[in-house]
C-alpha cells in the first residue's frame, strides 16, 4: 500500500509552467504600472510649459515649420544623392587625349582634348583679365559659398524689371558644377544637382582652385576649351600677353561663345566687350578713365578661315575615340570620321529653317537629327539650335518618348515571332488593361475605332489599340509579352534602359535620336544589324595606322529574316504615300518611315529611310513644356523631306530591300531626285556630284594595294646597300 504522506512528483511540470505564467503575468503589470507612472510624470513636467493664446499660434506656426523643414531636409537629401554620385567619377581629368578630327574626305574640321600649350597658373594670368570675368559673371565669387542669393535675388529684380532675362543668377561655382558633372539641359532636376554640387565643390577645393577650373573648362568658341588656347586662337598671343581690351572680349565670351566669337561676328564682339568694361567700372574694379582706351582701341583678331566644324558630331567623335583608344600608347591622334560636310550642313540647315520659319507657330524651341548611310557610317549630327548657346547635345545625350515611331519594332518583333504579315487581320476596338489598380485604355488619334482591318492599314494609319493587342494577346492575336519586345529593340540597337510594360508599345520608354536611327537602319539593310560607327581610322602624329573600323569592324549580324524584312519595308514604304507621313514623300524616289507624337505634344518624331541613307528628326522643347500641337508629320516630316532631297541629289540610288517599284518614273542610279517639299519654301542648293561606286571600290582597292605593298627603301639606304656589295666584290 502506498504511503499517504509521501511525496508525489506527479503534476510537478505542470507547477512549473503555472509559476512561470504567474511570474510573466506579474512582470508586464509592473511594467506597465511603471510606465504608466513615468507617462503621468513626463505629462506633469511638460504641463509647466504649456502656452494659450497668441504665444500658442506662434508656437504652432513654429512646430509646423520645424516639421516642414524637416521632410524638406529628407526630400533634398534624397535629390542631393544622385548629384553626389557625380563627384565618385574622375572629375578632374580632362581626358589627356589631343585630337584632330578630319572629315571623310580628309579636311581638318576640329579639335578636341588637351592642346599642346600647358595650362597657366592662375596667378600668372593677367589681373586685368580675372576683373573682367568676375565683373561680368560673378562680383561676389570670393564671398558667397557657392550659390549668392543676394546675386540672385539682384537678377529677378533687374528681369522682371526689364520684362525678359537680361541678367543670369548662377554663380561661377554653379556654372562650374554644370561644365564638370552635367549637361545643359534646362530642367528643375538638373539645377537641384547644380545646387549641391556647386555647395560640394566650395567644401572641397580653394576658391582660386574653382576659379581655375572655370577657366581652364569652360567653352570658347572655335572649338577652343579654355582660355589659354583661345587668346592662341583669336589673337596668337599667350593668355599673359593680352591687353585690356582683349582681356574684355575673351570675358564676354563665357555668355554665348557662339553668338559673340570675334571670328563669326567682330562687332558683336566687341559690343559685347564694351559691356564687360562697363561691368569692371560697375563693380569698382577700375574707374571709367582707366577703361577709355580699351573702348576708344578695341581688340583686333588674327584673321583665320571660317573652322566652325560639326562640334555636336565632334563631341559625340570625342568619346567614341576614347572608348577606342584606352590601349592605345599615343595620346596624339588624328582621326578620321564619317562626317560629310555637305550634308552635315544641309541637316542643320533643314533644321534651322524650319524652326525659324515655324517655330513660334507651333511652340517648338528645339530640334535634333541624325543621319547614316546603308554602311552604319554617321554622317551628320544635329544635337541643337546653336552650339554656342548650348553644347548639350540633344541627338546622343537626351532621352524622350518617342511615341508612335516605336511601333515598328513592335510589329516587327511579331512578324518575326509568329509569322504575321501585311495581310493579317486584326481589330482595332477597345482594350483596357488594369495598370496600378486603374483601367488604362489606349485610344486612337482620331478618338474612334476601325474595327477589323489588316496589319498593314494599322501601322500606316497608327492606330494605338493593335500594338497593345500585339504586346497582352487579344482578339486572336498571340501575346508578345515584354521580354520578346525587349530583346527586339536590343538587338536593334537600342541601348537605353526601358520599363517593361503594355505602355512601353506607344513609345513611353526614353531613347536618343541616336537611338532611333540605328534601329530603323536594320529595316534598311533589309534585316542586318547596322554596324554603327563615326570613326574610319585613327592614327598617330607620325601617320601608324592605330585603328581601321574596315579590319576591326563586327561581323554582319542578321537581326529580322528575310519575310520579316519584306512584311515591315512593304508596310512603312505606305507611309509616306498614305499614312500619317505624307510630308515626307520624296519625288521620284519611294522611302519609307513612321512618325511619332507623345502626349500632350511634347515630342514630335519622323524616323525614316531610303535605300542610301536612314535620318531620325526629333522637335520638342528642352524643358518638356508642350507645343502647340505639334505632330510627328509636320515639322519632322517636312524637315527628312527637305534633308533627304538634297542627300539624294548626284548620288547612285540604292532601292529599300524587298519593296516593289522603288524608283517610280526614274531610271536607276542615273537622275537625281527634285525637291517635293510640300510647303514650298527655299531649296537647298544642289549637291556636288560624288563619285560612282564603281570608281569609290576602284579607290578602295587601290588603297588596298597600296597598304599591304612592301615599303620603298629609301636613296640613302639604297646608296649604303651598293657600297656595301661593291665592298664586298673587291
Amino acid at each position: 500500500m502506498r504511503d499517504p504522506f509521501e511525496k508525489s512528483t506527479k503534476g510537478r511540470g505542470w507547477n512549473r509552467l503555472l509559476d512561470f505564467d504567474s511570474w510573466i503575468d506579474s512582470s508586464l503589470y509592473n511594467l506597465f504600472s511603471s510606465g504608466s507612472e513615468t507617462w503621468e510624470s513626463i505629462t506633469i513636467f511638460f504641463r509647466r510649459f504649456k502656452v494659450k493664446g497668441f504665444t500658442k499660434f506662434l508656437v504652432e506656426i513654429v512646430d509646423e515649420g520645424v516639421t516642414l523643414a524637416l521632410i524638406g531636409a529628407i526630400a533634398m537629401l534624397a535629390l542631393a544623392l544622385p548629384a553626389f554620385e557625380e563627384t565618385q567619377k574622375d572629375w578632374r581629368s580632362q581626358g589627356d587625349y589631343s585630337v584632330t578630327f578630319l572629315d571623310r574626305n580628309g579636311k581638318d574640321i576640329g579639335q578636341r582634348g588637351i592642346r599642346q600649350n600647358e595650362a597657366v597658373e592662375l596667378d600668372e594670368l593677367p589681373d586685368d583679365f580675372i576683373k573682367a570675368v568676375l565683373a561680368t559673371e560673378d562680383r561676389r565669387f570670393f564671398e558667397h559659398f557657392g550659390i549668392d542669393f543676394l546675386g540672385l535675388t539682384r537678377a529677378l529684380a533687374e528681369n522682371v524689371r526689364a520684362n525678359s532675362v537680361v541678367q543670369g543668377g548662377s554663380t561661377i561655382t554653379q556654372q562650374l558644377a554644370k561644365n564638370l558633372f552635367l549637361t545643359n539641359e534646362r530642367t528643375l532636376e538638373r539645377k537641384i544637382k547644380e545646387a549641391f554640387l556647386s555647395l560640394w565643390l566650395e567644401a572641397n577645393l580653394s576658391k582660386k582652385e574653382i576659379l581655375k577650373l572655370y577657366i581652364d573648362r569652360a567653352y570658347m568658341g572655335g572649338g577652343n576649351f579654355g582660355i589659354s588656347a583661345a587668346a592662341q586662337y583669336y589673337f596668337d598671343k599667350d593668355i599673359k600677353d593680352v591687353n585690356l581690351a582683349e582681356a574684355a572680349m575673351l570675358a564676354g565670351l563665357y555668355k554665348a561663345p557662339g553668338k559673340y566669337a570675334p571670328h563669326i561676328n567682330l562687332p558683336a564682339a566687341r559690343a559685347r566687350a564694351n559691356e564687360v568694361l562697363t561691368n569692371i567700372v560697375q563693380a569698382g574694379f577700375m574707374t571709367e578713365g582707366q577703361v577709355i582706351r580699351a573702348r576708344r582701341e578695341p581688340a583686333s583678331v588674327v584673321e583665320r578661315e571660317d573652322l566652325q566644324g560639326p562640334n555636336y558630331f565632334m563631341d559625340w567623335a570625342y568619346q567614341e575615340v576614347q572608348r577606342i583608344a584606352v590601349k592605345f600608347k599615343s595620346r596624339n591622334l588624328i582621326v578620321k570620321t564619317t562626317v560629310d560636310l555637305d550634308l552635315q550642313r544641309a541637316a542643320e540647315d533643314s533644321v534651322e529653317s524650319h524652326l525659324r520659319q515655324f517655330g513660334t507657330q507651333y511652340g517648338v524651341r528645339d530640334a535634333a537629327m541624325v543621319v547614316m548611310d546603308h554602311e552604319g557610317a554617321v554622317r551628320a549630327i544635329v544635337g541643337g539650335r546653336d552650339y554656342g548657346q548650348s553644347q548639350f547635345n540633344r541627338a546622343t545625350s537626351s532621352r524622350r518618348q518617342p511615341g508612335s515611331s516605336f511601333k515598328p519594332y513592335v510589329y516587327a518583333a511579331s512578324v518575326e515571332n509568329f509569322g504575321y504579315d501585311e495581310n493579317t487581320r486584326v481589330v482595332d476596338g477597345s482594350v483596357c488593361l488594369n495598370r496600378f489598380g486603374r483601367n488604362w485604355c489606349p485610344r486612337n488619334y482620331s478618338g474612334g475605332f476601325r474595327g477589323r482591318t489588316d496589319m498593314q492599314t494599322a501601322l500606316v494609319k497608327s492606330i494605338n489599340t493593335i500594338p497593345v493587342k500585339l504586346y497582352v494577346g487579344r482578339d486572336g492575336l498571340k501575346g508578345l509579352g515584354g521580354e520578346k519586345l525587349l530583346q527586339t529593340v536590343r538587338d536593334v540597337g537600342i541601348e537605353s534602359d526601358m520599363v517593361v510594360n503594355p505602355t512601353m508599345v506607344l513609345g513611353s520608354n526614353g531613347v536618343t535620336v541616336l537611338e532611333m536611327a540605328t534601329g530603323y537602319g536594320t529595316f534598311m539593310t533589309g534585316g542586318n544589324k547596322i554596324d554603327r560607327h563615326g570613326i574610319s581610322q585613327i592614327t598617330d602624329k607620325d601617320g601608324n595606322v592605330l585603328y581601321d573600323f574596315r579590319k576591326n569592324s563586327s561581323e554582319e549580324k542578321r537581326i529580322f529574316t528575310e519575310e520579316t524584312a519584306r512584311v515591315m519595308n512593304t508596310i512603312m514604304a505606305q507611309i509616306p504615300e498614305w499614312g500619317t507621313g505624307r510630308r515626307a514623300a520624296l519625288q521620284g524616289i519611294r522611302s519609307a518611315g513612321k512618325t511619332g507624337t507623345t502626349q500632350a505634344y511634347r515630342d514630335a518624331w519622323y524616323v525614316g529611310y531610303t535605300g542610301n541613307y536612314v535620318a531620325a528628326v526629333w522637335f520638342g522643347n528642352d524643358n518638356y513644356q508642350p507645343t502647340r500641337r505639334l505632330t510627328g508629320g509636320r515639322l519632322p516630316a517636312m524637315t527628312w523631306n527637305k534633308f533627304m532631297t538634297y542627300a539624294h541629289q548626284n548620288i547612285e540610288l540604292r532601292p529599300i530591300p524587298y519593296i516593289e517599284n522603288p524608283f517610280p518614273g526614274i531610271e536607276e542610279g542615273t537622275q537625281p531626285i527634285a525637291n517635293a517639299d510640300p510647303e514650298g519654301e527655299e531649296e537647298l542648293p544642289a549637291r556636288p556630284k560624288l563619285l560612282s561606286r564603281k570608281s569609290e571600290d576602284a579607290l578602295l582597292n587601290l588603297e588596298k594595294l597600296l597598304r599591304e605593298a612592301k615599303p620603298l627603301k629609301r636613296a640613302d639606304e639604297l646608296a649604303e646597300n651598293q657600297s656595301a656589295a661593291s665592298t664586298v666584290s673587291q
